[in-house]
């Protein structure tokens, strides 16, 4: 909440930017999928637009790493529905029971693992379309694993055609506000008595700085065909704004320590 606090304001306009890359690449990515799937005559496209939509992460390079995932985590949820499917038929409870049992999975492994948490999404998924009536079990996984595959690979041929050259520039303002807001705390610091409020406020405008460059550095980092990126210049800035971030902590550990020994000398007989 203090980094948050910190930030400057901006228009709405900059801080959609960076968004607009992502915002492409997902309508872009769904749309292709959708449309990839219904001419391959699939009859649930809609897997494949779930899939690409799953895809889009903060740059390429994290886009690849999930889209991965998501393949991997679902041909083996595929494997775990053919094995669980014919105990799931044996009666409504099971269905029930068994789709509570994946849920739990899910929620339990999701957030820590994306690939094994969609293990237990896929066979769930899938079982769910079963509440209406009982499917053919080879249809339903032959569809299910044709649209992950068109879902993923149209998803991430997507993102790599929306380009995101702009991340090298945003990376440069970023390090320029780090930079400033450094020194801004570094040349109070050298003052002998430097007021507690405005310390606190070049520590918050700080610490904001330097989230915003890390934030920055790692999404350009990821893209792809765009200039080459002063990665010496953030090493440089991350590290000198970390160790004037420390002083600054450490100068309002002193600055309290000597209110409260003021205080203390006022309330003496």
């Amino acid at each position: 909440m203090d980094t948050e606090l910190a930030s400057p304001r901006t228009s709405l306009w900059h801080r959609l930017g960076p968004l607009t890359p992502l915002a492409v690449r997902t309508a872009l990515g769904c749309g292709l999928a959708g449309y990839a799937s219904l001419a391959l005559g699939i009859g649930r496209p809609y897997w494949a637009l779930v899939t690409a939509a799953s895809l889009y992460q903060a740059n390429v390079t994290l886009t690849w790493s999930r889209g991965v995932q998501r393949v991997v985590g679902n041909l083996l949820g595929v494997l775990a529905f053919a094995a669980i499917v014919p105990l799931a038929h044996l009666h409504p409870a099971a269905l029930v029971l068994t789709c509570l049992a994946l849920n739990f999975g899910a929620e339990a492994l999701i957030s820590r693992n994306y690939w094994l948490g969609s293990v237990c999404v896929t066979p769930m998924a899938l079982l769910i379309t079963e509440f209406a009536q009982y499917q053919d079990a080879g249809t339903l996984i032959t569809e299910r694993v044709v649209d992950t595959l068109v879902g993923a690979l149209v998803g991430f041929v997507a993102a790599v055609a929306v380009t995101n050259r702009r991340s090298g520039d945003r990376l440069d303002h970023a390090l320029t506000a780090a930079e400033r807001a450094r020194e801004t705390a570094a040349l109070l610091l050298a003052r002998p008595r430097p007021a507690p409020a405005a310390l606190e406020s070049a520590r918050r405008g700080l610490a904001a700085a330097l989230v915003e460059l890390r934030g920055t550095a790692d999404a350009a980092t990821g893209e792809w065909w765009q200039r080459a990126l002063p990665q010496e210049r953030v090493v440089a800035a991350e590290q000198a704004g970390h160790r004037t971030l420390a002083a600054t902590v450490r100068g309002q550990g002193l600055l309290l320590t000597r209110h409260n020994e003021a205080r203390a000398e006022d309330v003496r007989p």
